[in-house]
C-alpha cells in the first residue's frame, strides 16, 4: 500500500501482484524422492487487502513435477539481458542467503542452479561472534586469513559433486568448519567459501560466461566481489553497471514471474529447475 501511495495509484488498479512469501523449508528431491519447499504467504489475504488479483505460490507445481522448485529468477535475468543487448554467453549470479548462477547461452538456453552459500553463512557468523546482522562491506573478512582446512571440509559438502539443476536451503551448511578462528578470520574463510562455490559453478557450465552480473545483497560486499573475480577469473559487475536496479530485481523477477503466471507461460525449464518439460507456475487468486 505504501508503494502504491508513493507512486500516486491505488492498488485496486493493478492488474496482478507477485507475491512470493517466505521460504521456511526447502528441501531438494533425492533418491527418487520428490522435494519439498513451502513459503508462507497467504495470497488471498492480500488480494483482499489490495482489492487486487495476486499471483503466488510459484514453486509448488515445479516441485510436484519433480523439479527443484528453484531457481526461478532465470527467466527474468534473461529478459534483462535481451532488454539491454549484452553480450552472451552470459552470467547472472544472485547473492542472497543461497548464491545462485544463471547462464544464458549464446543460442539463449538458460542453465541455472544454486551454487552454494551466498550471504547466509557470513550473516549468521557475524550474528554469532558479534551479534550484528552481517560483515558490512566485507570489513571483517578482509582482514582475516582464509583456514584451508575449513574451508576444505566445508568444500567436502555433496551439494558440490551433484550436477545441476541442483538447490539448497540456506541451512544446509555448518558453522562449525570455522569454529575457534578469530571474528576476521572465520568470515575470511567463509568468504571465500562462497567464492570458490561460484568458481566450481562457473567451471561446470558448457560455456564459460564471458563476464558475471551479480545481484542481491553480496554485490554490496567488496571482499566477496573481489574473492569471487579472482576464483572466477571473469569480469565481475555489480547490476547498476548495466543500468540494472539490484536492489529491487528479486522483487522485479516476481512481478514478471505473475506477468508469465497470468499468461500461463513456463516459468521453470529443464535446465533451470531439473523438470521433465518447460513448466508454467503459480496460483491466481482474485478479491
Amino acid at each position: 500500500m505504501a508503494v502504491c501511495a508513493k507512486a500516486g495509484i491505488e492498488s485496486a488498479d493493478l492488474d496482478l501482484v507477485g507475491f512470493h512469501g517466505q521460504t521456511v523449508i526447502h528441501i531438494p528431491p533425492a533418491d527418487g524422492k520428490l522435494g519439498q519447499t513451502r513459503q508462507i504467504a497467504e495470497g488471498q489475504a492480500l488480494a483482499a487487502a489490495l482489492a487486487c488479483p495476486v499471483a503466488f505460490d510459484f514453486r509448488t507445481a515445479d516441485v510436484a513435477a519433480g523439479g527443484q522448485g528453484a531457481p526461478l529468477a532465470p527467466a527474468y535475468h534473461a529478459a534483462l539481458a535481451a532488454s539491454a543487448g549484452l553480450e552472451t554467453p552470459l552470467g547472472v549470479l544472485n547473492i542472497g542467503g543461497v548464491a545462485n548462477l544463471t547462464l544464458i547461452g549464446s543460442d539463449g538456453r538458460l542453465t541455472a542452479f544454486d551454487t552454494g552459500p551466498g550471504n547466509g553463512l557470513i550473516d549468521a557468523w557475524m550474528a554469532d561472534q558479534r551479534g550484528i546482522a552481517m560483515d558490512a562491506g566485507g570489513e571483517a573478512s578482509s582482514k582475516g586469513r582464509v583456514l584451508q582446512a575449513g574451508l576444505d571440509e566445508l568444500l567436502a559438502h555433496p551439494h558440490f559433486a551433484l550436477e545441476g539443476p541442483k538447490s539448497l536451503d540456506r541451512w544446509d551448511f555448518s558453522l562449525d568448519p570455522a569454529r575457534n578462528l578469530t571474528v576476521e578470520d572465520g568470515a575470511a574463510t567463509l568468504a571465500e567459501f562462497t567464492a570458490r562455490t561460484v568458481a566450481l559453478g562457473v567451471e561446470s557450465m558448457a560455456e564459460r560466461p564471458k563476464r558475471l552480473i551479480v545481484c542481491g545483497g553480496g554485490r554490496k560486499n567488496p571482499d566477496v566481489m573481489r574473492r569471487i573475480s579472482q576464483a572466477c577469473g571473469v569480469q565481475v559487475q555489480p547490476a547498476e553497471a548495466v543500468g540494472w536496479r539490484g536492489d529491487f530485481i528479486e522483487a522485479e523477477a516476481f512481478a514478471y514471474l505473475a506477468a508469465r503466471t497470468g499468461r500461463g507461460l513456463p516459468i521453470s525449464w529443464p535446465g533451470t529447475t531439473g523438470v521433465p518439460e518447460p513448466m508454467t507456475g503459480g496460483r491466481i487468486v482474485r478479491p
